[in-house]
């Protein structure tokens, strides 16, 4: 699947449901999901700078696809974080750069969060791509 496959996928799970309470169920519920991460990568270096709350990112390369974990603090925030992992885990440098995340704003995300909130979501995405650019150089 396409990363645009899977954020179309994403609009869709949200599309049927027309509360925002039960969006932010469906965010918590995907943030259920994140439980691979471990103690040794809850570090400073992973941290991502700009959130209101605690958010962890790590990533690696698994041949030429980058390979992502992260955690939250907040249960909304790891519900976000685990849609976004869904979307870019196991892709290439060059399938997160050369593509744009519009789910968020397409399931009307961007506009339920507080200002902080919603920096802190630009804040995943930009170190998201970060890590994007410098796995592509070490890939050459």
């Amino acid at each position: 699947m396409t990363i645009n496959q899977v954020q179309d996928e994403i609009i869709e799970e949200f599309s049927f449901i027309e509360d925002w309470m039960d969006k932010y169920s469906l965010l918590i519920e995907a943030g259920n999901e994140l439980n691979n991460f471990t103690e040794e990568h809850r570090k400073e270096q992973n941290l991502i700078e700009g959130c209101q709350s605690k958010v962890w990112i790590y990533a690696w390369l698994e041949g030429d696809k980058i390979r992502f974990i992260a955690d939250s603090d907040a249960i909304i925030v790891k519900g976000i974080v685990s849609l976004l992992l869904r979307v870019v885990d196991n892709r290439t440098p060059d399938e997160i750069l050369n593509n744009e995340l519009y789910f968020v704003e397409k399931i009307g995300l961007k506009e339920h969060l507080s200002p902080t909130r919603s920096n802190g979501l630009v804040a995943m995405m930009k170190q998201i791509r970060i890590y994007a650019v410098a796995f592509k150089s070490k890939l050459g």
